[in-house]
């Protein structure tokens, strides 16, 4: 659109308000959005009825990053109202739009400033935020882009690669086999949503604290994001879900487009959208709020579901189960669906999270690879006595697996498998490789889909484990759920 288009568009909005109605303006490059920015936008929002904010492209000096991204950061903050990127200068914005307001941070109140003619033609004004401490994000840039820098921080295992002789060169033929899979995934679309806030202290009241929220990202989580990252990786991925009849499957929707994804949902009327949301303050997370229906799909929706997933197999490389009991996957169903897969010879993986639900993973039978936690995993033998070893072996003899990935938390991971020709089992522990998280959401579901990729393109465990370890410790290094790249795996792996 041209900044005409755009200027006649914030007109319509204006010709139905009342004369008190007031629309204020904000510009810069927002190469990275830091605190001093959103601290800005809060204080702008605050002075006017609707915020535009626009977003210089990429001609413009400092800028360092490419003006979609640039954009696309601005646009999921709440404050902004309408935002869009400005090839003109300013004051022709501002001729066009004629904005009440135009706001700037205080560092620019003794300098020059050519907004300030444009808006003396009809009376707009020209405000200064609040003193708050300003920085560049510049150096942010050049740190995080530092090619010789590991992008994570990630810790490795020398002792395990040597103990199961395994080289760079092992990691890069499998990850170009990535690019050869065919998958499908299949469970619970959860949406999660992080909402950032400032304390403004303890309330006088009660002895709560109190918040005012900054910032509001929403990403996909749950079997989703299991489907993104397979797609991230390199992976052909179909996504087979139910959802609710609302923005956030509409939301969702589009995010999967944008991530590769070929999403096949079946609607339910009778249950929301899972709808997560974390209140986080200072890195921290403050509460949890689910908004959720976690009654099974009922029998008419599991034969569509079902018939959908018939028409993918004769193609189908591997299945990953994503189950979060939200009621997507009723046993039945799931039955079903591993009865046609060993009819057609495909491979299987499952995982089956009980957080806040409960679960079973051993409903997953005959699977490649199963992934729980130790909760999950003692839940499902029912038994919470025996060590480690013990309760993946019990888990084993109860739902048959050929591999376990017995994930705990920072104590890294649990490696079971059988040993090839052999009735025993071979145990090996990996450490967690990101030392400082800065979200554990999401790294089971990395590791899952990783290791499971890793498997159907022929790695042994060792090195799916390995592979996947990676992942997991890539996605808690970040807060929320993005879609993996290989590129950050090869980097971590140092197989560049």
């Amino acid at each position: 659109m041209t900044l005409t288009e755009h200027a006649a568009r914030i007109e319509a909005l204006r010709s139905d308000k009342d004369e008190s109605f007031k629309i204020g303006m904000v510009s810069g490059n927002f190469n990275v959005v830091h605190p001093g920015h959103l601290r800005l936008l809060k204080f702008a929002a605050d002075c006017c009825d609707y915020l535009v904010v626009t977003v210089n492209t990429d001609r413009r000096p400092g800028v360092l990053v490419p003006a979609e991204l640039r954009l696309e950061n601005i646009v999921a903050i709440s404050y902004v109202d309408y935002a869009f990127l400005l090839d003109e200068d300013l004051p022709s914005a501002i001729d066009l739009i004629r904005p009440e307001l135009v706001i700037k941070g205080k560092e620019h109140q003794d300098l020059h400033n050519p907004e300030t003619e444009a808006l003396s033609k009809y009376g707009g004004k020209l405000l200064f935020s609040s003193g708050d401490a300003v920085f560049s994000s510049i150096d942010l840039i050049r740190a995080e882009s530092d090619p010789n820098k590991s992008l994570f921080n990630l810790n490795t295992s020398h002792n395990y690669l040597n103990r199961h002789q395994i080289s760079s060169e092992n990691f890069t033929d499998i990850l170009d086999r990535f690019y050869e899979m065919n998958v499908l995934v299949v469970g619970d679309l959860i949406v999660d949503e992080y909402i950032t806030c400032d304390v403004l202290g303890l309330s006088r009241e009660d002895p709560t604290v109190v918040v005012t929220p900054v910032l509001e990202q929403k990403f996909i989580g749950g079997a989703g994001i299991v489907a993104s990252h397979a797609s991230g990786l390199g992976a052909n991925t179909t996504y087979l879900t139910v959802c609710g009849d609302d923005q956030e499957a509409t939301d969702s929707i589009g995010k999967f487009e944008e991530y590769g994804v070929n999403a096949k949902i079946a609607r339910d009327a009778s249950r929301p959208t899972t709808l997560k949301q974390r209140f986080r303050s200072s890195g921290k997370t403050l509460l949890r709020v689910s908004k959720l229906k976690q009654h099974a799909i009922d029998e008419t929706l599991q034969d569509e579901i079902f018939e959908l997933f018939k028409e993918q197999t004769d193609r189908l490389n591997l299945v990953i189960f994503s189950d979060f009991n939200y009621g997507v996957l009723p046993q039945s169903l799931v039955d079903r669906m591993i009865s046609l897969c060993q009819e057609k010879g495909i491979l299987m993986v499952a995982d089956s999270q009980s957080s806040s639900q409960i679960g079973n993973i051993s409903r997953f039978h005959d699977m490649l690879l199963l992934k729980p936690t130790e909760i999950e995993a003692r839940l499902a033998i029912q038994d919470h006595d025996i060590g480690l070893v013990g309760v993946a072996e019990k888990l084993a003899r109860k739902c048959n697996p050929s591999h376990i990935l017995l994930t705990l938390g920072a104590e890294g991971t649990l490696i079971q498998t059988l040993h090839p020709g052999k009735s025993e089992w071979m145990t090996d522990r990996l450490p967690a490789f990101c030392d400082a998280p800065k979200d554990p959401a999401g790294a089971g579901d990395a590791m899952l889909v990783t290791a499971s990729l890793a498997l159907a393109a022929g790695a042994t465990i060792w090195e799916a484990a390995y592979i996947g370890s990676v992942a997991s410790g890539c996605q808690v290094a970040t807060v929320g759920n993005r879609p993996l790249s290989v590129d950050s795996i090869r980097h971590e792996l140092d197989i560049w």
